[in-house]
């Protein structure tokens, strides 16, 4: 497993960095991870783009000092608040029409065993009205999101990444 590391200097950079990290996985059939905290930003799918609402969700963004940035692939906006935590890892894959609820059962369980291995009370699920809604989430048990899950796959690789907020202000902030 290869390990990258850092955070570029701006969310396209980055989103650029995490893409060549999957390129390079199917290049070379090694494994990498990265783990960083993203610029401030909030990262809009294609269909928030799509939306009616789409240039307020945007002017709102600014307002509250996030960078509004349009993502290649799907989910709803997520917000990074610059404590928030990303992470990727990509695999190398033999057949990209295969593994894909492995890959998100592997990752969901990783994340939940390392959370509660540093004391925190967690389970699977999406709690009701979250950000970024999904079937690969995880909660604060009896309580809200704290990280969701999406998968990217290509000839070659697949990329299990998401987002994690770690810093209890956050809460507010990505609420906001």
């Amino acid at each position: 497993m290869r390990v990258v590391r850092g955070r570029a200097e701006t969310p396209d950079a980055d989103r650029e960095a995490t893409a060549a990290m999957l390129s390079a996985t199917a290049d070379a059939g090694t494994a990498r991870v990265r783990v960083r905290a993203p610029h401030r930003q909030v990262a809009f799918g294609r269909r928030d783009a799509r939306e009616e609402g789409f240039d307020a969700a945007r002017a709102a963004a600014l307002d509250r000092g996030y960078e509004p940035v349009e993502r290649s692939v799907g989910g709803r906006a997520v917000a990074y608040t610059g404590e928030t935590l990303a992470f990727a890892v990509a695999v190398p894959l033999a057949d990209m029409r295969t593994g894909l609820d492995e890959r998100y059962a592997t990752a969901t369980e990783t994340l939940l065993e390392s959370l509660s291995g540093l004391g925190a009370a967690v389970a699977r699920g999406e709690p009701a009205a979250s950000f970024c809604p999904g079937d690969h989430s995880v909660r604060v048990a009896n309580g809200g999101k704290v990280a969701g899950l999406a998968q990217r796959v290509q000839k070659g690789a697949a990329l299990v990444s998401g987002c994690l907020v770690v810093a209890a202000s956050d809460e507010a902030a990505i609420a906001d």
